[in-house]
């Protein structure tokens, strides 16, 4: 196993890389099956084919169940990094008096969904690293 941050070899339980004193898994400029550099985009190694992206599940399935359960307050946007977006959406829910608030809870039901349904790959080019707002 190759150290995510700066390539050195580390063995396969290694809490902490001996080079650079970072989390082997943490960090996006090496692979950790080969060692070959990366770009920051990047989601697959070209070299030997393993996915860079490391837990993106537990964010995808947390976003989509807020999503689903708190959308019309927008919680799965603030969730994801996306302030403005989910500003708006609480505030489409709070001036209306929750009159318009079916607007952004469909909304995020559907964004919920589609977060659940979509590959944990897709998920992380679309809205972590692709930084994509809206459906």
């Amino acid at each position: 196993m190759y150290c995510r941050n700066c390539g050195n070899n580390v063995e396969e339980n290694a809490f902490a890389c001996t080079k650079c004193g970072c989390r082997p898994i943490d960090g996006k400029n090496f692979c950790n099956n080969c060692g070959k550099e990366t770009q920051d985009k990047q989601v697959i190694c070209i070299n030997c084919g393993v996915s860079l992206i490391s837990r993106p599940s537990r964010k995808k399935i947390a976003a989509g169940l807020l999503g689903i359960l708190l959308g019309c307050f927008g919680v799965h946007k603030f969730y994801l990094g996306y302030t403005t977006q989910g500003v708006i959406m609480l505030l489409i829910s709070i001036l209306s008096i929750f009159v318009l608030a079916a607007i952004p809870a469909i909304i995020g039901l559907i964004e919920g969904i589609l977060y659940l349904t979509m590959d944990d790959i897709e998920f992380e080019t679309t809205y972590i690293t692709g930084h994509k707002p809206w459906f």
